[in-house]
């Protein structure tokens, strides 16, 4: 049904639903204002409203076309009006869809037209409302993503220096040569100079080997990215390699989380809440000396019972600890890797829907619209770091002095 509004009044129509105890009021409420919206925009395309007489006139209206519309409330028929002469269609209210959710629906239905699809895909995209969707569909929708997404990692990196940046990779299943192999997902993230967080980079590699993180590392340096002063990653050793091959005289920290996974991996099940805990504690100290004095305090304790892992804390003391030669107001942020964790988990979530890619091209496409989304609410989210700390990093300057004492002479504190 198409409400007239010249004919019937807008508080007429609603007191007779009212009245009627319509149930589906919510609804035929959402859909008629919607149609009266889309009215109002086709009249000022036309230069006058509707059966109005005007000079001003340069279209007129055709009738109508029927669109369904998937709605909190509910789904229902809209009627989107025709134009005489070219076309009208309301952007605005028919592609509600972030990019993220867009690219999700393009690979999904990739998949599906592909036939490499699983049962639980081909539900989902069921569940979409792609019925019959065609190769042409696919692939338009496929190219508008595309173009967005090269834009966003190809874009220069022009917000330097870039002091803090973490780099970390994720394993993805793609279709080569009618096998299933595994890829690794790399992201780098960094903080610009006013302080707040950006994607800086994505791509896909066959295996994390050095030359891999190079070039990855390399087209970074190309793109922009300068004075950064310290990589927080976890401790593959084709990365460290890469690091100091092209960042040369960047500190490096590893990361938090993969490092108490590979160390917990050395204590029994039965103690490792005891050795998370005692370990945390050298993290969580206020300044480098005391950080230093309790890193040797648990070494101490752990090398009776647990030597192996003693013998790991001690090897990796300056490259876990490496957060103490930088301002304490950053210490929460690089030595937590909680933020590209919580990252990782938002990238997990949308592609463990797809499950197998059917390409490279696939993953860069879901993943990459994916961390535009993320780009843009960081752009305009709280400051992750004030501009005043970053200005102290850069000058190695640790709570208003410069930086005197080393980590190796730090250790000596008793």
């Amino acid at each position: 049904m198409v409400v007239d509004t010249t004919t019937m009044d807008a508080l007429v129509w609603l007191r007779k639903h009212l009245e009627s105890a319509d149930t589906e009021l919510l609804r035929e409420m959402v859909r008629t204002f919607a149609e009266a919206l889309m009215a109002a925009e086709a009249d000022a395309v036309c230069g006058a409203g509707y059966r109005e007489r005007s000079a001003d006139r340069v279209n007129s209206r055709n009738g109508y076309r029927e669109r369904v519309l998937d709605t909190r409330v509910g789904t229902f028929d809209l009627a989107i009006p025709r134009l005489r002469s070219g076309s009208y269609f309301p952007d605005w209210l028919l592609e509600p869809r972030r990019r993220g959710e867009q690219a999700l629906v393009a690979v999904v239905a990739q998949c599906y037209v592909e036939g490499v699809s699983t049962r639980r895909v081909d539900d989902i995209v069921k569940a979409m409302g792609i019925e019959g969707i065609s190769r042409s569909q696919v692939s338009e929708l496929a190219r508008s993503l595309d173009e967005k997404v090269a834009a966003f990692r190809n874009r220069p990196l022009d917000a330097g220096p870039y002091t803090y940046v973490w780099v970390d990779a994720l394993t993805q299943k793609v279709r080569e040569g009618g096998r299933i192999v595994n890829v690794a997902m790399v992201v780098a993230t960094g903080v610009n100079n006013e302080g707040r967080r950006e994607i800086l980079g994505l791509d896909v590699f066959t295996t994390e080997d050095g030359a891999g993180w190079t070039a990855f590392l390399r087209s970074l340096v190309a793109r922009g990215l300068s004075g950064t002063q310290l990589v927080i990653s976890d401790a593959h050793e084709g990365l460290k390699a890469a690091i100091g091959g092209v960042l040369i005289g960047t500190s490096w920290q590893r990361c938090r989380t993969h490092f108490m996974r590979n160390l917990l991996a050395k204590v029994p099940k039965a103690a490792q809440g005891l050795v998370a805990t005692l370990v945390r504690s050298v993290y969580e100290q206020p300044d480098a000396q005391t950080t230093w004095a309790q890193h040797a305090r648990v070494v101490e304790q752990l090398t009776e019972r647990f030597g192996d892992a003693a013998e790991m804390l001690i090897d990796a003391a300056p490259d876990i600890l490496a957060f103490t030669s930088f301002p304490k107001e950053h210490w929460r942020q690089i030595r937590s890797n909680n933020p590209q964790e919580r990252l990782n988990k938002e990238i997990r979530r949308r592609t463990d829907v797809v499950g197998i890619f059917p390409n490279r091209a696939a993953v860069i496409r879901l993943v990459g619209a994916v961390l535009n989304e993320q780009h843009d609410e960081w752009a305009v989210a709280r400051r992750y770091m004030s501009a005043e700390s970053l200005t102290k990093a850069q000058l190695h300057i640790i709570d208003g002095e410069p930086e005197e004492v080393t980590p190796a002479e730090l250790a000596n504190v008793s």
